[in-house]
């Protein structure tokens, strides 16, 4: 986002299947559908200063601990991240 919009966190625990959801969505501008595929490749960045290297990072960090990263739109605007994560240690 740029200077003004809205940051929602939520968080969820589904008990059957044992994962734990959490999303942050914002009402900026989105993420352009060609970028989407290429969001988590280390090195790839939409910014002339940006190393390209921090939603990788996450996105390895979350895979060691078995889970998952995805990005959607927010409807009507924005982006919401969701990273799903088990809640056991089996």
């Amino acid at each position: 986002m740029t200077t003004t919009g809205t940051i929602k966190l939520e968080s969820d625990y589904n008990q059957e299947l044992q994962i734990i959801t959490l999303s942050v969505a914002d009402t900026g501008c989105g993420i352009p559908a060609e970028d989407k595929a290429r969001l988590f490749e280390p090195y790839f960045s939409t910014k002339k200063t940006g190393t390209g290297l921090g939603l990788a990072i996450v996105s390895t960090i979350i895979a060691d601990h078995n889970g998952y990263i995805r990005v959607r739109d927010n409807k009507p605007q924005g982006s919401i991240f969701i990273i799903e994560l088990p809640a056991t240690t089996a």
